[in-house]
């Protein structure tokens, strides 16, 4: 793979030392994951994708988000094997992937905040959403979302989005910001479900009141379902919010194939949220979008969904099918009048 210095389309961020971060034998977050997306970009590279590597995370980055005690801990266990809780362990070379996962986070929101890429995707693992400010879980060490929107913050975002459409809620990435307005999250996941988080009650605390926004969706979405949620709910709150950044934490375990998860999305799903993401950036911020690879764990629908949004990212549009179902709809419903309940209604579409 190549780097590059100058202006780019689409900046990639991912390195093959994120391969040494092995949580055992048989753990669906393995790295399979991430060799096959690279596998299969680098048969037939999407046009205008540039390759860095990331640098790591400082310390300080690290504890803007996380408790010094819990970077100090994942510290120690470098060059061990360890296991955190019953589905996170660390190997020997996790601690250092992990703190390039976070680094490549904060390149790329670095290199489109300062117009080096109009876009990025930052292909790492570990992931992150889970991880709290003070903990470990979910197969996640440190908050790359999180890490991410704080950088997005240092360098001048006002307001910073992170959507994420993993199937799992991001408990770590809502506790950090629930109680702050200058960053909204808003998660449409599979729900009851792990990690047991994402009511469409849970809309924030205190200042962050109304700045979260959950939509708990039960199994077996479609692409349409998904469609609904972002034209009905997500894109009309935020627009009203006005983002100077948006990040995606963008997992692929909604994918039909997906042996951990019950929803049906397809890669038209993924290209068709990938594609409002992407005209939501380009109105409120100037087209700074930044995605940040979370879950996905069928090997050939991890690569064939990861590609179809790196194809969005290189100008291909795709819309939403028609026929969102009831289920949906009632979802949305939920979550707009918990919304309204916290004196932040979401605009009719």
């Amino acid at each position: 793979m190549t780097g590059g210095g100058t202006s780019c389309r689409t900046l990639i961020l991912t390195d093959r030392r994120f391969l040494a971060h092995d949580a055992g034998i048989g753990h669906p977050e393995s790295p399979a994951r991430l060799r096959a997306i690279l596998t299969d970009l680098e048969r037939a590279p999407p046009a205008g994708l540039v390759f860095e590597e990331p640098r790591a995370a400082t310390d300080a980055e690290i504890d803007a988000v996380h408790s010094p005690a819990h970077r100090a801990l994942l510290r120690s266990l470098a060059g061990k094997r360890a296991r955190l809780d019953p589905d996170t362990a660390m190997s020997e070379g996790s601690w250092e992937a992990a703190t390039l996962a976070a680094g490549a986070a904060v390149g790329a929101v670095e290199a489109v905040w300062s117009g080096r890429a109009a876009s990025a995707f930052a292909l790492v693992r570990p992931p992150g959403h889970h991880a709290e400010a003070a903990g470990a879980m979910g197969f996640c060490l440190l908050n790359n979302a999180a890490i991410a929107a704080e950088a997005g913050r240092r360098l001048g975002a006002r307001r910073v989005l992170v959507l994420d459409w993993d199937v799992h809620h991001g408990n770590g990435t809502q506790h950090i910001f629930a109680a702050r307005d200058d960053v909204m999250y808003m998660s449409a996941h599979q729900y009851p479900f792990y990690p047991g988080t994402g009511a469409a009650t849970e809309v924030g605390a205190g200042a962050g009141r109304g700045f979260t926004i959950n939509c708990a969706l039960p199994g077996g979405q479609r692409d349409a379902d998904y469609g609904a949620v972002f034209h009905d709910l997500f894109l009309p709150a935020a627009r009203v919010f006005a983002p100077d950044l948006v990040l995606v934490s963008a997992g692929f375990d909604p994918h039909e194939r997906d042996p951990l998860a019950d929803m049906r999305v397809t890669e038209r799903g993924f290209a068709a949220m990938a594609t409002a993401v992407a005209d939501l950036a380009r109105e409120s911020c100037g087209g700074k979008l930044v995605l940040l690879l979370e879950g996905g764990y069928d090997l050939a629908a991890l690569a064939a969904s990861t590609r179809a949004c790196l194809e969005v990212l290189g100008g291909r549009r795709e819309d939403f099918p028609r026929g969102a179902g009831a289920e949906a709809a009632g979802a949305i419903a939920e979550t707009r009048a918990a919304l309204a309940a916290a004196g932040r209604p979401v605009p009719e579409t």
